[in-house]
């Protein structure tokens, strides 16, 4: 024999009962003796509405004619000629009672909570009645029962507490005479010894459905409602969340406890103590089989089972040394919260004895502080004891699954899950069932806790990345391009996913709809878009100096997990703001040089957070572009070596030029071909002048510790000073063609000693310079071909023979290789 529940938003729409109807005519032969349902969605609180209009002496005639009018509306859809008539004449008797209660409440201006049920119970009576009537119509026999003579409760108004025993006893004997057709039961309500009527909480249409399962000796009781059953966590909030097969009734206690509104926690009981299981299904999706509770759940595949949350709760906090070794203080506590009807949610105690703590609905905070101040006035007043503390905005999060007691690093992995994410934890329990891990924090990282937590267990090894993009020019284009060419593979192959959220260029900026399921922007799309010229369809059209900051505080705003901010311009404005994205816990990847080349002390700070915090700042790009060189030296120096000395090439123009300087032509024709093949900037002399070369040796030399400032580093000029002062580019060319007279004869004064004229960079003895340098045969940096860069790394052990790490040290295509293989790295941080 089956039980089944059927919920507001089940019943409250014409297509829901028509699939009810479906159901139960699907089930005719397994023996449905009752059919327990809940009030139209939404009437509830409209009833509770007219109740406070009613008290306010104000007219209610309007709203009560609205609810009239939507169970008419309903009977006019389903049922016809005496059915239909018999129907509208049950709904006006109905809410012509309704009415004379409310034109009381009115009359007397006073609405107690046993009033307030009553006028609530009228909800699921004009839905029972209803509904026996439509089925009977269509071919299932059917008859209306209201509920409250046969289920006796409490006198706590509210949230009155059922007398299992005499509604047991009731159930049974109404059943063993009454005819042998669906009962069509009301949810939520019952009534007192003295006949007074009262509801079970908010919900608790699961209840009263568990009652009637036990009572009758159900062999299953199956709930339905409008998901597919019990998610790994509230699908509104995370994306990936999926169904749950089977659950254990511990479990399905714990996650409904915290938040999960499939089911209401105290209707698990009366199934649990006769042992029938409890199916979870959707009145919309009936083909889907549902979640299945259970005494003793199957094995899970994940060490967890589900993760849920309360949005909004309080956190009070008492504390002070005239606690410690106190006995019977926490029983004063919880006894004083008790006196004034205040529910806890969570309770933690430090070791010490020093303070306790513990969550209520925001709504009972005040109360609660109160509560406490006026229990412990004396020792406030000695100051033993401090006043309480009320901390609101915070969420409580839940980590449920009985596997967690036999499976060691959970809580591990779950608040590495939030640290990683910047996520601060302020209070922390866990019941000594190990069923359930909770923690609270603040309100506005829910979702993100949830999401970073639900990746960390169910994601079956896969990473996401949430990556944002500014700078699309050459070097984040080509980026966008390998992302483009690579996604699939590192999903299916490395289980690594990047999703672009957003992405920005010097006037436009745009980010993904997070309302889809599938996130993330196209790269080739959004890449055409942002480069085009003018307006583009879904993006936003910004000034120059707008858009850094805007971009970066919309990313901030969104607040996602697994976050990762790449900056692909050369922008000081963007570099500038490298140290607020790593205070919200968002990790950076760059080729921008110039927050590391700009000043020591905000080079140190960004570090020195990045690793104290576990923050990932990845800046390989910066030096060499894809070349391992910034790696390296921290790799030597978490080893022990010491690093002596770094000589170095790291410009690929300058290499080229010097790499070709043999006399066949002029050091001027050199500058002039390198340009027509791409390998200098516009105007040749933002290379020449070496700015960029020192800006990289800075930052080398400050990852080996060194303390120095921009301007600590030694430039020996490449080009004569009237270069600098020509008006244009020819004009450069034309100043530059006076100097090849010294340019060639530095050259042939090396010839001539057998050796190759090269501008080097030296790191040593804490100094840093660049200057020109004659290289003799067998000098690796006489080994370089077209723009290769080239470091040669001196340490303790690398003495005799020097450490070189040598190869293409610009370009689009390696430079973009080098930002993505970080942005893969920072994926890595999240196991």
């Amino acid at each position: 024999m089956q039980v089944l529940k059927f919920g507001g938003t089940s019943v409250g729409s014409p297509q829901g009962i028509e699939n009810i109807i479906g159901i139960l005519k699907s089930k005719k032969n397994l023996d449905v003796k009752a059919v327990v349902v809940s009030a139209f969605s939404g009437v509830t609180d409209a009833l509770i509405g007219l109740a406070n209009v009613a008290v306010r002496g104000e007219s209610y005639k309007n709203q009560i004619e609205t609810v009239k009018n939507r169970h008419f509306d309903c009977a006019a859809r389903f049922l016809k000629g005496p059915q239909r008539k018999n129907a509208v004449k049950t709904i006006e008797n109905t809410v012509s009672e309704l009415t004379q209660i409310l034109d009381g409440i009115s009359l007397l201006g006073e609405l107690s909570q046993r009033s307030l049920d009553l006028v609530m119970s009228f909800g699921e009576r004009l839905s029972a009645a209803l509904l026996s009537l439509i089925f009977t119509e269509n071919g299932i026999e059917s008859v209306y029962l209201d509920a409250r003579p046969l289920v006796k409760t409490s006198s706590n108004y509210g949230k009155a507490s059922v007398l299992s025993k005499e509604t047991e006893a009731n159930i049974r004997d109404y059943f063993k005479t009454a005819k042998k057709v669906l009962h069509v039961i009301t949810g939520f309500i019952g009534s007192t010894a003295e006949g007074h009527t009262t509801t079970v909480g908010r919900d608790g249409s699961d209840l009263s459905a568990s009652v009637f399962a036990a009572a009758l000796g159900a062999k299953t009781l199956e709930i339905w409602t409008d998901v597919d059953g019990i998610l790994t966590a509230d699908p509104g909030l995370v994306k990936n969340a999926f169904r749950i097969k089977e659950i254990s009734y511990t479990e399905a206690m714990e996650i409904s406890h915290f938040g999960a509104r499939v089911l209401f926690p105290p209707s698990v009981k009366p199934a649990l103590e006769k042992g029938i299981p409890i199916f979870i299904r959707n009145t919309f999706n009936p083909s889907c089989e549902g979640t299945k509770i259970v005494k003793n759940a199957a094995k899970a595949e994940f060490p967890i089972r589900g993760i849920s949350s309360i949005s909004s709760a309080a956190l009070v906090r008492i504390q002070g040394t005239g606690m410690v070794g106190v006995a019977g203080f926490s029983a004063r506590v919880f006894s004083a919260l008790a006196r004034r009807g205040i529910s806890v949610m969570l309770i933690t105690q430090s070791s010490s004895e020093y303070s306790i703590c513990f969550a209520v609905l925001p709504e009972d905070a005040h109360n609660a502080g109160a509560a406490l101040k006026e229990e412990f006035a004396a020792e406030i007043g000695l100051g033993s004891i401090e006043k309480p503390v009320i901390e609101s905005d915070v969420s409580i999060i839940a980590v449920v699954g009985s596997a967690m007691k036999s499976t060691s690093g959970i809580s591990g992995k779950v608040f590495h899950a939030l640290g990683r994410n910047g996520i601060n934890v302020i209070a922390i329990a866990q019941g000594s069932s190990e069923t359930n891990i909770s923690a609270v924090i603040p309100s506005q990282d829910e979702g993100k806790a949830l999401n970073a937590i639900h990746d960390a267990f169910f994601l079956a090894g896969q990473r996401s990345v949430n990556l944002f993009l500014v700078g699309t020019g050459l070097i984040g284009g080509t980026l966008l391009d390998q992302i483009a060419g690579n996604q699939e593979k590192l999903a299916n192959t490395d289980m690594i996913k990047i999703n672009l959220i957003g992405a920005a260029n010097y006037d436009k900026m745009v980010f993904s709809d997070m309302q889809n399921p599938n996130g993330g922007l196209e790269p080739l799309k959004t890449k055409k878009m942002l480069t085009a010229p003018g307006k583009a369809e879904g993006a936003e059209q910004l000034k120059l100096s707008e858009i850094a900051d805007r971009f970066v505080d919309k990313m901030i705003s969104l607040n996602l997990p697994n976050s990762c901010f790449c900056d692909c311009t050369a922008s000081e404005e963007t570099s500038a703001l490298y140290e607020k994205i790593l205070h919200h816990a968002i990790p950076i990847v760059t080729p921008n040089k110039k927050a590391n080349s700009g000043a020591l002390d905000y080079y140190r700070r960004l570090t020195t957070y990045s690793r104290e915090r576990g923050i990932p700042y990845l800046y390989e790009c910066t030096v060499g572009a894809g070349l391992p060189i910034i790696s390296t030296l921290r790799d030597l120096s978490l080893s022990g070596d010491k690093v002596l000395r770094i000589e170095a090439v790291l410009s690929g123009t300058l290499s080229y030029i010097f790499n070709n300087f043999d006399g066949s032509k002029t050091f001027s024709a050199l500058v002039r071909e390198a340009k027509s093949k791409g390998y200098t900037e516009p105007d040749p002399r933002d290379d020449l002048n070496a700015m960029d070369a020192a800006r990289k040796v800075l930052t080398l030399a400050r990852e080996c510790g060194l303390s120095i400032e921009f301007s600590n580093v030694k430039i020996e000029p490449i080009l004569p000073a009237a270069c600098f002062k020509a008006k244009d580019i020819e004009s450069f060319f034309t100043e530059l063609e006076k100097s090849d007279a010294d340019y060639e004869k530095k050259r042939a004064k090396a010839a001539a000693e057998g050796k190759q004229l090269r501008y080097i960079a030296v790191i040593e003895q804490g100094k840093a310079h660049l200057a020109f340098r004659a290289e003799e045969d067998g000098s690796p940096f006489r080994s370089l071909v077209d723009s290769d860069n080239i470091v040669v790394i001196t340490t303790n052990r690398y003495s005799k023979l020097p450490m070189v790490i040598k190869g293409p040290g610009a370009g689009a295509q390696v430079t973009a290789g080098g930002v993505f293989a970080d942005i893969v790295r920072t994926a890595r941080t999240l196991v």
